[in-house]
This record gives C-alpha cells, sequence and structure tokens, in this order.
C-alpha cells in the first residue's frame, strides 16, 4: 500500500521566477519564505518558496537557455511541474509506485544540511507533469537543502487562503479511463465522483480521484465530442498538452477572500445575472446574501452534506490555460457538479472572445 499524506507544495516552471514570486506576493498574498539563486550558489536555475497557511507554492525559472526549465516554458508556458507529495518513507513508497508501473524520474536522493534529513524522489505521470515524494526528518528548513532564508520578507496583505483544496488536470480525449486507472492501480486513490457535461456548444467528460485519506483530490477532464472546441480542448492545445489546468484554494470566508484579490487586481470569470435570478428554484433555501454572490460572480451549490461557494479567476498567464478557483466549503463533499453547467458556459464566452471557440 501507498500512503500519501498531503501536497507538500506544488511547483511551477516559469519564465522569470523572481516577477512570479512578486505577482503571487502581491496578487494572492503568499508570503517569499526561501529561496535558490545565483547568490546562494545554485547555477542552473532560480527558485522562491512561498506560503500561505497550509499552501506551499515553489516558483522556477531557468538560467540558461539548455536547461529543461527552460525547455519547459518554451513548450507550455508557465504551468505546473511538480506535485509533490508528503509521505512517510520516500523508499518504500517509490519502490512500490515503481513497481506498480510509475516511471521513474528521480530515485531517492538524500539531503542533508544543518541537522536536518530530506528525502525525495520523483515519477512521472501525464504530459510533462511529475509526482515528487517528499520525506522530512528533523529539518525545519524551508523546503529542501540548498535553499536560503529569506531574512526579511516582504509585507503581504493577508488574503485568508488556507489550503490547497483540489488540483484540476485536463487530459487529452480518450484517455481519462487510463489516468483513472493510473491513480488508482499505482496510487491507491478511489474514484469518487463522475460528472459528464453538455453545453449548447461543448461536452466534457470527467471524475475525481482522491487519496486515501481524502487530502489529495485530483479532479480529471478530457473533451468530449461536439459542435464547438471545448475549454478543455483550448487548454490542451495551448498547453500543448495534458497539465494541472486549476488549481482550488480554500478560504473560510469567500466574501472577505475575492475582495481583497479583486482590490489587489485579479479578474475573475463573470457570471450572468440570470443564474442569481433562479439560484433558488434550482438549489432550494440558498442561506447566503444573493446579492453579495452576485456581485462577485460566486457560485452556489449543494449537495447532501452542505453547501459549497466557488469562483474562478481568469488565465493567470498570456495563454488562455492556468487559472485558480477559491473555493469555501460549509460541510460539502462534492466539488459544484450544479455550477459545472455555468462555470463552461461563462467559460465559453471568454473562448468567444479569444476567437477559440
Amino acid at each position: 500500500m501507498t500512503q500519501i499524506n498531503d501536497i507538500a507544495y506544488v511547483e511551477f516552471y516559469v519564465g522569470n521566477a523572481s516577477q512570479a514570486a512578486h505577482f503571487y506576493r502581491t496578487a494572492f498574498g503568499f508570503q517569499p519564505v526561501a529561496r535558490a539563486t545565483l547568490e546562494t550558489g545554485e547555477r542552473e536555475r532560480t527558485s522562491f518558496v512561498l506560503r500561505q497557511n497550509d499552501i506551499t507554492l515553489l516558483l522556477t525559472s531557468a538560467l540558461t537557455p539548455a536547461s529543461p526549465v527552460a525547455e519547459h516554458v518554451r513548450v507550455h508556458g508557465d504551468s505546473v511541474k511538480d506535485i509533490a507529495f508528503a509521505v512517510d518513507d520516500v523508499e518504500q513508497t517509490f519502490a512500490e509506485v515503481v513497481r506498480r508501473g510509475a516511471r521513474p524520474v528521480l530515485r531517492p536522493t538524500v539531503f542533508e544540511q544543518n541537522g536536518g534529513r530530506v528525502v525525495k524522489a520523483t515519477v512521472a505521470a501525464y504530459g510533462d507533469t511529475v509526482h515528487s515524494f517528499v520525506e522530512r526528518r528533523g529539518s525545519n528548513g524551508p523546503l529542501l537543502p540548498g535553499y536560503e532564508p529569506i531574512a526579511r520578507p516582504p509585507q503581504v496583505k493577508p488574503i485568508g487562503l488556507a489550503a490547497i483544496d483540489h488540483i484540476a488536470v485536463c487530459v487529452e480525449a480518450g484517455t481519462l479511463g487510463q489516468w483513472f486507472d493510473f491513480y488508482i492501480d499505482v496510487f491507491d486513490f478511489r474514484h469518487s465522483h463522475q460528472e459528464d457535461i453538455v453545453t449548447e456548444n461543448t461536452a466534457m467528460n470527467s471524475g475525481v480521484v482522491e487519496s486515501g485519506n481524502g487530502r489529495v483530490r485530483f479532479p480529471m477532464m478530457e473533451p468530449a465530442a461536439h459542435k464547438s472546441r471545448s475549454q478543455i480542448e483550448e487548454y490542451l492545445a495551448f498547453h500543448h498538452g495534458p497539465g494541472a489546468q486549476h488549481i482550488a484554494l480554500l478560504s473560510d470566508d469567500i466574501i472577505q477572500t475575492v475582495r481583497a484579490l479583486r482590490e489587489n487586481g485579479l479578474d475573475f470569470l463573470y457570471t450572468p445575472d440570470n443564474y442569481y435570478d433562479h439560484l433558488e428554484e434550482r438549489v432550494g433555501r440558498v442561506g447566503e446574501d444573493v446579492l453579495q454572490l452576485r456581485e462577485l460572480s460566486v457560485l452556489l451549490d449543494h449537495d447532501q452534506w452542505g453547501t459549497l461557494l466557488q469562483v474562478f479567476t481568469k488565465p493567470l498567464h498570456d495563454r488562455p490555460t492556468a487559472f485558480m478557483e477559491i473555493i469555501q466549503r460549509k460541510g460539502a463533499r462534492g466539488f459544484g457538479g450544479g455550477n459545472i453547467r455555468a462555470l463552461f458556459e461563462a467559460i465559453e464566452r471568454e473562448q468567444a472572445l479569444r476567437g477559440n471557440l
């Protein structure tokens, strides 16, 4: 059995790590805590570690044109490279997932510094994305040895983001079942949700796989045949292959968080007024301030366990690929199945403006 405890960090390969760190600090309220740069002895890449509560981001850019980091950015643009898992025993976990069919990228490697010990290994996943396994013993350092703590980190404005709720993944048509099987057979995940969507213009097949403890969740989506090109096909075309489409970040107060993000200059998908005009007809008693939901384009859904509130940014980069979701759970365990059609239609309006529908 493999035991995945949680997401240790998400690493983005980007064109300029310094500028990306500034963006995630000023727009999303992430605190830079460590760096690996020329000044710290790193000769191949620049990396910054940013944190906000239980969320850790690693932003990495290349220092040489021949770097695999530079090649990744050339092909995919700024995008997620590594979704790393915290585990208790890297060697055991790595050996087991490779035995079950995962392709090794980095065999278990020990890093020691200042009395701390970190073990890391990596396997391949969909497209050029990888999963690292990280085991920390006696180390309270910034992420991995070789990173230098930032002595006087810049001030950040509190946003209220608490943890990663899920990471949504786009895969190529006809491969969704293959990737379900990969996570179930190799990582001991379970298939927890299924949702197939058809709008007037586009369609997709989707489902969710999650770790045994429920802390790591991957909604996975593939395009389905319809009359126009879906947002999944647009992502695959501009990302040039499968990848992480969006990261859902948990907030305990989505209204406060979205207001702060808007003040910081982030743009969100617009939800048409008729969504709110008929909200109670669709979900029953709302129990929220509909005027505030309407003002901020926050979507609402119910399941048998409670209420889900969610909102989606526009793409964060020039390519219409990665974006963020802000999500608040009031007992709900689902992923906004009742909202997916509304989301698709909102994204289709943006696609039409870009000439990609």
